[in-house]
């Protein structure tokens, strides 16, 4: 009977070798693959909170503004103690038409949200369960990141806490800062002229499709401005990790109006000065800019509904005529 020989020290080597290689090859298309979906997924959130603005023109004829104030006439007693009249932002109001009809009821949309009335415990006696985190605005492509409002409040008066809102990725656009807009032969002013933007912030409700005389296919509604509280640039974090060693910002949950931006243009050339202005907008710094963690630009849906991805090299000129509902610009977006 013949005898069975075993394997060889440099066959062996020679297999887990090979093992290996083709786990290095299959490794980067499988995260591809699941980058891909949760692309679409993210592309699918912009398209229902399009879907959802849509509904809402059509009830009230007028698309919900991303910051106005609420008159202080007409304000419900008893007043704020803390004097806020803000009221929610754009991602809140859009709730009923987002399946989430009964977390807007929870909440009294005539008060501001900086308001006990509207708040849980320790601040109000509101019930923790109306902050549940609304998956619709996450982008599933973004890391964790915290959404701690205790010190913003703590500024305002209130005792200090942690305090924990659902957060966005998602940001509704008031206009374009000057820094952008001169960088796009623009006056070199700040504007509220996108289309969730308002010049009018106690009576202007919201602008209607009407007034977008730029084309609804041609106007940015809202944009991903992906990883708030964390500040990102160019893809790294930035050290530090709380608002007073800069590695943290505000303005990350959703029913918050300040979520909405002022896109503006940066240098994107340093890190240790994240701020410097320039003429760079996507995919560098999110904090007053559009940015997500997708490959090569991020995604927003347009005024006609429709989800279109950015590249991170699309001209200013293009990008700055995108934002503005009323500027007259001939732009379209490049492929």
């Amino acid at each position: 009977m013949q005898k069975r020989q075993a394997f060889t020290l440099v066959e062996l080597l020679v297999v887990i070798a090979i093992i290996g290689i083709l786990v290095g090859l299959l490794l980067p298309a499988v995260q591809a693959a699941r980058e891909a979906a949760r692309r679409m997924q993210c592309a699918n959130n912009l398209k229902q909170i399009g879907l959802a603005i849509h509904n809402h023109e059509s009830t009230y004829k007028f698309i919900p503004a991303c910051e106005k104030d609420i008159p202080a006439a007409s304000y419900p007693t008893p007043a704020n103690p803390y004097g806020q009249r803000a009221t929610y932002g754009t991602l809140f109001q859009i709730l009923p038409y987002m399946e989430q009809g009964n977390l807007y009821k929870l909440f009294d949309s005539k008060r501001s949200y900086i308001d006990p009335f509207n708040m849980p415990p320790p601040y109000g006696t509101l019930s923790t369960a109306a902050f549940t985190t609304v998956q619709t605005y996450i982008c599933p492509s973004t890391p964790d990141a915290p959404s701690d409002y205790g010190p913003y409040f703590q500024l305002l008066g209130f005792p200090p806490a942690n305090f924990i809102l659902p957060r966005t990725d998602y940001a509704p656009i008031k206009g374009l800062h000057s820094s952008l807009a001169s960088c796009a032969g623009m006056p070199n002013q700040s504007t509220n002229n996108a289309m969730l933007g308002t010049d009018d912030s106690e009576k202007h409700f919201g602008i209607k499709f009407g007034e977008v005389s730029d084309g609804l296919s041609n106007t940015i509604l809202i944009g991903e401005e992906a990883g708030r509280q964390k500040l990102y640039f160019r893809g790294k974090p930035l050290p530090g990790s709380t608002l007073l060693d800069g590695g943290l910002t505000l303005n990350s949950y959703y029913g918050d109006h300040n979520v909405a931006r002022q896109l503006r243009g940066y240098a994107g050339s340093d890190i240790n000065n994240p701020r410097l202005a320039g003429c760079s907008a996507i995919n560098v710094f999110n904090e007053n800019g559009l940015y997500s963690f997708h490959s090569g630009g991020i995604q927003v849906v347009m005024g006609d509904g429709s989800v279109q991805f950015l590249s991170e090299n699309t001209s200013t000129t293009v990008f700055a005529g995108l934002i503005t509902r009323n500027g007259g610009e001939s732009v379209q977006i490049e492929q």
